[in-house]
């Protein structure tokens, strides 16, 4: 895991990291919309968080390739 993480440029580890936090905060908005019947909303935090994890996961994987 070490070598993985030491062939990918720093910027696209700090890039990477943000874009989990995101995915923590639209995930954590999505429970809030559903709860206040918010369905428009709730689909556009779903989709934002699962945006934000596939881009946060197929970045360091395209580096490290």
């Amino acid at each position: 895991m070490g070598y993985i993480m030491e062939s990918v440029p720093g910027w696209a580890v700090i890039l990477s990291l943000i874009l989990f936090i995101l995915c923590f905060y639209f995930t954590l908005t999505f429970f809030q919309y559903v709860k206040a019947d918010d369905m428009r909303l709730a689909k556009q935090s779903k989709a934002a968080a699962v945006g934000c994890i596939a881009l946060g996961l197929l970045i360091p994987a395209i580096y490290s390739l």
